[in-house]
């Protein structure tokens, strides 16, 4: 019996399965991307970078709980310039790889990819929803139908590369602000990014566990919303959809994809199984569909929605 088909095909980019690496997790050089590529990742996405370095915020950044992780790193990044060198040669990377991309404003966004016209990207992602970092994101107020417009626009006519743009949980009525995007040149949604922000505090010490004292809520607690987030919005848009979000086995992404996802992202996830997730998710995709007597994920895709 043949294998069921993994094949995915994401605006044009041909991915070996549809698990992506979302920004920020082991996406710091080109050796971890590399590994995490040998590990079975149909394509990598790079920490978002943004115009000037940033140190991002103090350690303590991350902390696990219960039901996930909180973090606030505050975008650390060595600036565009040093990625733009560092990727200008990306051969031994044999999946693709995706550009996070961070401004303040229309034209930082616009002044970082043209800074990346050299490197061997893909696509473009655009997080335009950090939940803890001031400046950027929600507290910049790029959740707004009229600076997603703007920014999206802008970033369309700097480059012919795909333009993923990644959205917050947060947002009510996401599916809309997907609309937006779309009509603003947008060729996929990414949803969601962390939840928040949120949260924890350490009792004895009587004071929050984070440096920045909140954080973005990622991993099992997000799962459900996120899956919630991509059913909305495949009932809004016609482009295709990355489902991110507390996504760690075969069924969680089979349940990403029948809510209307082409790809999905796995992140938190690589802390609870390590970073053969990938190709364990993979494998456990393929064990369930030839169970269900599927050849492709296509056949699933979306029946959610009846």
């Amino acid at each position: 019996m043949l294998r069921p088909n993994l094949i995915t095909n994401l605006c044009g980019i041909k991915l070996p399965n549809p698990t992506i690496l979302p920004s920020g997790f082991l996406g710091t050089s080109r050796p971890l991307l590399k590994r995490v590529a040998d590990n079975g990742a149909g394509a990598v996405t790079i920490k978002s970078v943004g115009l000037t370095p940033r140190e991002g915020h103090k350690n303590p950044t991350v902390v696990t709980f219960e039901a996930g992780m909180l973090n606030a790193v505050g975008y650390s990044n060595p600036g565009v310039e040093e990625i733009a060198r560092e990727f200008s040669e990306t051969k031994e990377i044999d999946v693709p790889l995706i550009a996070s991309v961070i401004g303040t404003d229309a034209d930082e966004f616009v002044r970082v990819i043209e800074k990346l016209s050299d490197t061997q990207f893909s696509a473009i992602e655009l997080p335009l929803s950090c939940p803890h970092t001031p400046g950027f994101g929600l507290l910049a107020g790029q959740g707004t139908p009229e600076n997603t417009r703007e920014i999206v626009s802008a970033v369309r006519k700097a480059t012919q590369l795909p333009i993923f743009v990644k959205l917050s949980p947060n947002i009510p009525g996401i599916g809309n602000l997907a609309k937006v995007a779309e009509d603003a040149g947008a060729d996929a949604i990414t949803a969601v990014n962390s939840l928040g922000p949120g949260m924890i505090i350490n009792i004895e010490a009587r004071s929050p566990v984070l440096s920045f004292k909140i954080g973005g809520v990622t991993g099992s607690a997000l799962r459900p919303i996120a899956t919630r987030c991509v059913y909305d919005i495949y009932e809004a848009v016609d482009i295709p959809i990355i489902g991110v979000g507390g996504i760690s086995t075969g069924r969680h992404a089979i349940e990403m994809i029948m809510a209307g996802a082409t790809a999905i992202g796995i992140g938190t996830g690589i802390y609870q199984r390590g970073i053969g997730i990938f190709r364990k998710v993979c494998d456990e995709m393929e064990t369930w569909m030839s169970e269900n007597n599927l050849k492709s994920i296509d056949e699933i895709r979306g029946v959610a929605h009846g």
